[in-house]
């Protein structure tokens, strides 16, 4: 897991998750942004810093969401 400092972290295209529901806890993704890796932000902090995750690990983290593994 990378980290990007919040100067680089502004120059993506973010989107809010489908869930958030118009609160204000929530978190932001960047498709395409890194190759292979999806940075994460949260959605009050928008000039970063963002978590980068390899595609395969946050897509395994959604998906035990999901499912109900992680609480």
């Amino acid at each position: 897991m990378n980290t990007i400092p919040n100067a680089s972290a502004s120059g993506f295209a973010w989107t809010k998750s489908t869930y958030s529901g118009g609160q204000s806890d929530c978190v932001e993704v960047a498709h395409g942004a890194v190759p292979a890796a999806l940075p994460v932000r949260d959605s009050k902090r928008p000039a970063g810093p963002a978590v980068v995750f390899a595609d395969t690990t946050w897509g395994a983290f959604v998906d035990a969401l999901k499912r109900g593994d992680v609480a």
